[in-house]
């Protein structure tokens, strides 16, 4: 998870992440990462367009972003 995290911070790479929100609800966001510390991280997020504020213990999941091939 942390690393996709510093790949996300370090290339402004989008990246898929699984959370729990304020309200115990599971939700996910496609962010690109603008800052991280031990507690929590600061990103855009794309589907809210607007800068928002991740508690990292309520992270479940960080993955790529799947890109389709073809034409």
């Amino acid at each position: 998870m942390n690393f996709l995290l510093q790949e996300s911070f370090q290339h402004q790479q989008p990246i898929r992440i699984f959370y729990v929100d304020r309200h115990q609800k599971i939700s996910e966001r496609i962010i690109r990462v603008e800052y991280i510390d031990d507690n929590y991280v600061k990103a855009y997020c794309y589907w809210r367009k607007a800068i928002r504020l991740f508690k990292r213990d309520n992270l479940l999941s960080v993955g790529p972003i799947k890109r389709k091939v073809g034409a």
